[in-house]
């Protein structure tokens, strides 16, 4: 037990160390979209801390989903130089920027990673039950099928919490069913490179 806190402890210290002064400067500058996130993304915390007392997610995992959280605040309150490519004319924040011009916008990578982690999670999760049941979990296509589904699915559920969002705080970033298309192919990007790598290490690792 006390190794296990020696590894959660630093990650949910990170973790209070930028989501509380960016809750704050959501408050401060009435960005109550981000306000919304911020409790959304507690609850998440929540869940997590529960599945992990089940599951014993990866060091990377945790880590992982910290970062994510982490480009997620950043990516809707850090505000970019003029100069920088954004997709105009939305705010000019993180979230708008893009990376490759007209191509990748930071948000579009955002989402890849994600919910690539969110599908090793599951990952994880289903090799946990299976091993309670004295199985031995391999990575098969039909298995890695499996979680990238539950990694899209878990990407609709996030264009549902931003759906809601939209509802409740009058001004968003969330954008129009272009960039809800956008975002659910850069989780389907990211879903699929993570089953792959996922089946390929699982491979290796069988055959070392």
């Amino acid at each position: 037990m006390q190794g296990r806190l020696g590894e959660v402890w630093p990650v949910a210290a990170f973790t209070a160390a930028y989501l509380l002064p960016a809750a704050a400067t959501a408050l401060a500058t009435g960005n109550f979209e981000f306000v919304f996130y911020t409790i959304v993304l507690v609850v998440l915390i929540g869940l997590v801390w529960f599945v992990d007392r089940f599951v014993g997610l990866s060091s990377g995992a945790l880590w992982g989903l910290s970062a994510w959280g982490a480009l997620h605040m950043a990516g809707g309150l850090v505000n970019i130089p003029a100069s920088w490519p954004a997709n105009a004319p939305a705010p000019a924040v993180l979230y708008n920027m893009w990376l490759i011009p007209d191509r990748l916008k930071f948000d579009q990578f955002v989402h890849a990673f994600g919910f690539g982690l969110t599908t090793w999670i599951c990952w994880q999760a289903l090799a946990a039950a299976l091993r309670a049941r004295d199985a031995t979990p391999q990575p098969t296509a039909g298995l890695m099928v499996l979680c990238a589904a539950a990694g899209m699915g878990f990407g609709a559920m996030n264009e549902v919490i931003e759906f809601a969002a939209t509802i409740l705080v009058p001004e968003t970033n969330v954008g129009g069913y272009m960039n809800t298309g956008w975002d659910l192919v850069a989780n389907l990007v990211g879903v699929t490179i993570a089953a792959i790598w996922i089946g390929v290490r699982g491979h290796r690792e069988t055959s070392a």
